[in-house]
């Protein structure tokens, strides 16, 4: 019997998963939490051999930071990202904290099913709708989070970029100077080892940055 606790602030999509999970034999849903504090304390409490974590809890502590939490009181959890973002930065946020599973919200129930059975057995799970040989470049950068990770205003750059605003008409967008905007695509092309504008706007293509 694998054990699993469910963690989603939106209690409609919580008590969905359970309904879900209650319907297989093979596994126990063991507790809940809406909350990232509340994850941790149910982590702790419940020992389970899974969590199905939501990346966007609000009120403090967000998916990404209660999964690194759990895994420095709870090495031996496994953790499943569950998620509606498809976006290259939050899959590589999800590599960082070495999550050990990404799904989608929108995924079909049996991948929510095989995840949680990938994870158990030891193995990782990402199922994001992106070519292989991306993923497997994804995680290369493992252990480099702080070099690969785009922050939220950098992603923004970088679909501006794509869609073809120029400096000027970005900063005018975001409430910056244009100064500004160079420096964070500098910063944009530092991290994901680009050279020049045109590889940036060929990764921003390529990782749907648009």
């Amino acid at each position: 019997m694998i054990r699993v606790l469910v963690v989603d602030d939106h209690v409609l999509i919580r008590k969905g998963i359970v309904l879900l999970l209650e319907n297989y034999l093979d596994i126990e849903v063991v507790g809940e939490a809406g909350d990232g504090a509340e994850a941790i304390t149910q982590a702790i409490s419940l020992n389970p051999d899974v969590v199905l974590m939501d990346v966007s809890i609000p009120n403090g502590l967000d998916g990404f930071t209660a999964t690194q939490e759990i895994h420095k009181q709870m090495p031996n959890v496994k953790i499943i990202m569950l998620t509606m973002h498809n976006e290259v930065a939050y899959i590589q946020k999800a590599i960082a904290v070495e999550a050990h599973g990404y799904i989608l919200k929108n995924s079909q129930g049996g991948i929510l099913y095989e995840a949680i059975h990938a994870v158990y057995s030891g193995r990782v799970y990402y199922n994001v709708g992106i070519p292989q040989e991306q993923m497997d470049k994804l995680f290369e950068h493992k252990g480099h989070e702080d070099q690969c990770i785009l922050t939220v205003r950098e992603q923004e750059i970088m679909r501006l970029t794509v869609l073809g605003y120029t400096n000027i008409q970005i900063a005018g967008q975001l409430y910056i100077s244009s100064k500004t905007v160079e420096n964070h695509k500098s910063n944009i092309m530092q991290k994901l080892d680009l050279s020049n504008k045109a590889e940036l706007i060929q990764y921003g293509l390529a990782n749907n940055y648009m």
